[in-house]
């Protein structure tokens, strides 16, 4: 546990942070199955229609450092080339 004054709060900080990180990580994961979802049912259009929502969650996530700036480029990269497999 943290002793000095600084270190309170910091700690305290650092547990708001965690809970907007993991929602933020949350909602991105979520979108990814939404589109991964629409890809095995073979529906193009949902599909495309998801995949900005999608690339806007995951470059938010990347921006707050949630996940990596590779990880982030890697992710779009396979959802794009699963959307365009659909055809």
């Amino acid at each position: 546990m943290p002793i000095t004054k600084g270190a309170k709060k910091a700690h305290i900080q650092s547990e708001k942070k965690r809970v907007y990180n993991i929602r933020r990580k949350s909602v991105m994961n979520d979108v990814v199955k939404e589109v991964s979802k629409a890809v095995l049912a073979k529906d193009a259009n949902k599909a495309k229609e998801l995949l900005p929502k999608a690339y806007k969650v995951i470059d938010k996530a990347a921006k707050r450092g949630v996940i990596k700036d590779n990880t982030a480029s890697r992710k779009k990269s396979r959802l794009t080339a699963r959307v365009k497999s659909i055809k």
